[in-house]
Parts: C-alpha cells; structure tokens; sequence
C-alpha cells in the first residue's frame, strides 16, 4: 500500500527576503551541529517552509542541492504534524559531510522541536 502524497507547494515555501526576515526576528530556534532550525507562528492554515544552505559552510552546489532535496523530503513527511508555521532552515558546517541518515534524524528531532516549542503558542 502506497502512503498518499504530500506534496510540497508554492504555498509553503518562504521566497521573499521579508519573510525569512520576519521567521529570524521572531523566532524559536532548535539547532544542532547539522541545522539551526528558526520557527514562528504564522496565522495560516499550514507550515511553510524556507532553506538557506551556504556555500561556504555547505559546499558545492552538489552538497548544496542534495542538502535541500533531503530537508524538503523530510518537511513533506511531517508537514502534517507541523502547526501553522514559517520555518526557515539554515544548514551548519556539519552538514557538510553527514550521511542521509544522521540528516534525516537530525531533522525529525528539529520537527518536533518545533511542534513543541510553537503548538504553546
């Protein structure tokens, strides 16, 4: 039995430079050694969701892609468990050279961080 799809939207990504501004200003924060994970209530109906991957801590464009490919898999695999929020995830230095395991675990735990910290709010 195939698990029903969970698409990822232009309805849940952050683009504008005010709105990643507005997640930083406001933000409850979770961060470990591979992502700094910044969360705020965003009185909609659904959690949206924005990357920053640096070259210069990341890598290549390489890195750089697969990096977000695995954070946008994993967002869409818990977006159901999301409250109504605005997430913007930046990538630290031990991203790097982490195997997709660590990554997805590491983001699990940021998730319900999240759900956590804001389902109070």
């Amino acid at each position: 039995m195939q698990a029903p799809p969970r698409p990822f939207t232009p309805a849940q990504r952050l683009r504008k430079r005010s709105e990643f501004d507005r997640v930083y200003r406001d933000a409850r924060r979770s961060a470990d050694n591979l992502f700094s994970v910044f969360a705020r209530p965003n009185g909609g109906t659904q959690a949206r969701l924005g990357l920053s991957m640096s070259a210069r801590l990341v890598g290549n464009a390489v890195r750089r892609n697969r990096l977000k490919r695995l954070v946008r898999e994993s967002f869409r695999e818990h977006q159901h468990l999301l409250p109504p929020v605005d997430i913007v995830v930046n990538a630290r230095s031990g991203a790097r050279n982490a195997d997709n395991a660590a990554i997805r675990e590491s983001l699990a735990r940021h998730w319900h961080a999240v759900i956590k910290k804001c389902a109070a709010s």
